[in-house]
């Protein structure tokens, strides 16, 4: 996957219509979608999806009690979803309240997975974290260079 970030609409059954560009990138027609952290939801394809689950499953262990949680909140509501012919996606119910989906979404694609926003706490979160982000730039500005 290459990079982006879309602003679409979930429909009233809860259908994305993802990007034409994305769409092209997805091989076969099934992505993994589950909570991510933030408050927004993760998208992998099936690949990137078993190697990023086996690391998290690998590194946290269930008698740890932060190992069970990130296993709960994020290896637990994992779900495959199919992309429709005309290149929808159905977001679960489940899914859709624990990001707040309403109906304008962010859609930030970045290489190896992607995010799925509601538009408006996406939009918070931006403002929210500026100094955060002016923070971390500061402390990369060392090791990245262009």
């Amino acid at each position: 996957m290459n990079t982006g970030e879309f602003h679409i609409a979930l429909d009233e059954k809860g259908r994305l219509l993802l990007p034409a560009r994305i769409r092209n990138e997805v091989r076969g027609n099934s992505l993994i979608l589950t909570r991510g952290i933030d408050r927004c939801l993760w998208i992998f394809s099936p690949d990137e999806w078993r190697e990023f689950s086996a690391k998290l499953m690998g590194a946290s262990s269930p008698l740890s009690k932060r190992g069970r949680l990130l296993q709960r909140r994020i290896i637990a509501p994992a779900q495959e979803i199919e992309l429709d012919k005309t290149g929808r996606v159905n977001v679960p119910r489940s899914l859709q309240e624990s990001a707040g989906l309403v109906k304008e979404t962010r859609l930030l694609v970045m290489e190896r997975y992607m995010e799925l926003w509601d538009a408006a706490a996406y939009h918070v979160y931006e403002q929210e974290s500026e100094e955060e982000l002016q923070e971390a730039a500061e402390e990369l500005g060392g090791l990245v260079s262009f």
